[in-house]
């Protein structure tokens, strides 16, 4: 039996000892599936663990190997997946009870693409249910705790996936982010959490929350595993007519950090929402850039309190629409003692959904009634663009714009926190979410409680390579 320190190990070492005979991919994912037994009963990221699936995948990359036939980069490494995306013959829920038996006939074009890469899939991550959430305590069906410490939250939506990585349950693990949930468990975790430009990695096959927000995220430890992941899911999708071809699909992060332009965003690092701690982290790392050279400036953006409204409308509008789905008829919950087709659905979603679900759906069908889009979700979406037009500006001008990732540190497990209070730990990220724009967030700076703090980075479309250089450069000189 392997040594499960080899887990700790990046996707690039992981590489290099598969093609040097070190170890087999067969023995590094039972590395992978020992580590999660052990440390599952304190975590609890998985929802469905495909121990025997897994093993086959590694025996396939190794006759692959041997035969001197690779796929790829992530030829015969392991990866777990967030559990809104569809994979054949093996169940997918949203951490929902709505679909706690539902087992997709197909796989999501990512999920495809890292099969076809080589890449072995351990198993499916919890999440808030159906993503709405942002501290994973919304799914229906376990309680992940974050592996640093267990009294605290992982962050949500995607708190399965930054957990998973944290724990080195897994290299790397994909997710969706929607207004911060890639973004911000990442920060709440310790790891890097990426979002790419809306439309660059195919939604096909991911349960949506809002689409003209959704995007496929990634989860690693470091800015090159993350990059080389990258590299394996870009490419334009016929199955999604939101997917966009990247026009430089090369992301080497590695070299001298160049010359850089970077905007500080003034509104981000005042008021009494945002933490003495995450004011002082965002401010050390933008006296290291300084020190390197990079000219930097203090802009404005539409106030934080008008681009959290205008994300909650147009979130809870769009999931409204999309949850509409969900009726127990063709898949799902299903009561079947009803007299009627009303009480067939009422009976359905009372049950299947959550309470966070069912406040969602309700917020975003009120939006969009005739006597209130105009009000509301039109107002929404003339502020959206507003933002985007801001942050083109501010892009054309500068390369980076730089901000911490979450106004505050980590949350404790089972805290009183309003649901508005909740939603505030997505402030710092929802700009680049309604701008369509990348950012990550690369672990810089700790809590009062010594817990981890994320930086936050955003570029203009397309240049990821950039945000993850710079992201390195904060691996690099540390904290």
């Amino acid at each position: 039996m392997m040594q499960n320190g080899i887990v700790k190990r990046t996707l690039a070492e992981h590489r290099r000892a598969l093609d040097g005979g070190e170890y087999t991919s067969r023995e590094l994912t039972r590395a992978y599936l020992d580590t999660i037994e052990q440390r599952e009963p304190s975590v609890g990221a998985y929802l469905t663990l495909d121990a025997e699936r897994a093993m086959q995948a590694a025996r396939e990359a190794d006759e692959r190997r041997a035969l001197g036939i690779q796929k790829g980069a992530l030829d015969g490494i392991p990866y777990a997946l967030k559990d809104n995306f569809c994979t054949a013959g093996l169940r997918t829920t949203s951490a929902s009870k709505m679909l706690e038996n539902f087992v997709p006939p197909y796989d999501a074009t990512v999920v495809a693409r890292l099969r076809e890469a080589g890449a072995v899939l351990l198993g499916k991550l919890n999440m808030d249910e159906f993503a709405m959430g942002s501290t994973n305590e919304n799914s229906a069906l376990g309680i992940t705790r974050n592996p640093l410490d267990p009294g605290c939250v992982t962050g949500g939506s995607s708190g399965g996936s930054a957990a998973a990585v944290a724990a080195y349950e897994a290299p790397f693990a994909l997710g969706s982010d929607t207004g911060g949930s890639i973004r911000q468990p990442a920060a709440f975790c310790g790891v890097l959490g990426l979002k790419p430009t809306y439309g660059v990695l195919s939604r096909y096959g991911m349960i949506a929350l809002a689409s003209s927000l959704d995007c496929v995220g990634i989860v690693t430890h470091t800015a090159s595993d993350c990059a080389a992941v990258l590299s394996a899911l870009i490419g334009k999708d016929r199955l999604d007519a939101t997917s966009r071809t990247h026009p430089d699909p090369s992301f080497e992060v590695s070299g001298e950090l160049p010359h850089l332009r970077v905007a500080v965003v003034r509104e981000l690092l005042e008021g009494d929402e945002v933490s003495p701690a995450v004011v002082r982290s965002c401010k050390t790392a933008v006296e290291l850039l300084r020190a390197h050279g990079a000219e930097i400036d203090e802009v404005s953006l539409p106030s934080p309190g008008s681009a959290l409204a205008s994300y909650c409308v147009l979130s809870a509008a769009e999931a409204a629409s999309n949850m509409a789905r969900f009726d127990g008829v063709r898949y799902g919950n299903r009561k079947a003692d009803v007299s009627d087709l009303s009480e067939f659905y009422a009976q359905n979603r009372s049950e299947g959904l959550g309470e966070e679900v069912k406040r969602r759906i309700l917020f975003g069908s009120y939006m969009l009634t005739r006597e209130k889009r105009a009000m509301y979700y039109d107002r929404a979406r003339a502020a959206r663009c507003e933002i985007r037009e801001r942050m083109t500006e501010i892009l054309n001008r500068y390369d980076l714009i730089i901000n911490p990732t979450t106004p505050t540190g980590v949350f404790k497990r089972g805290e009183k926190i309003t649901p508005e209070k909740r939603r505030r730990a997505d402030l710092c990220a929802v700009y680049a979410s309604l701008a369509g724009f990348p950012a990550v967030s690369v672990p810089f700076g700790r809590d009062e409680n010594g817990m981890p703090l994320g930086l936050h980075l955003t570029a203009a479309p397309f240049r990821e390579a950039l945000l993850l250089r710079v992201a390195s450069f904060f691996e690099e000189v540390g904290e």
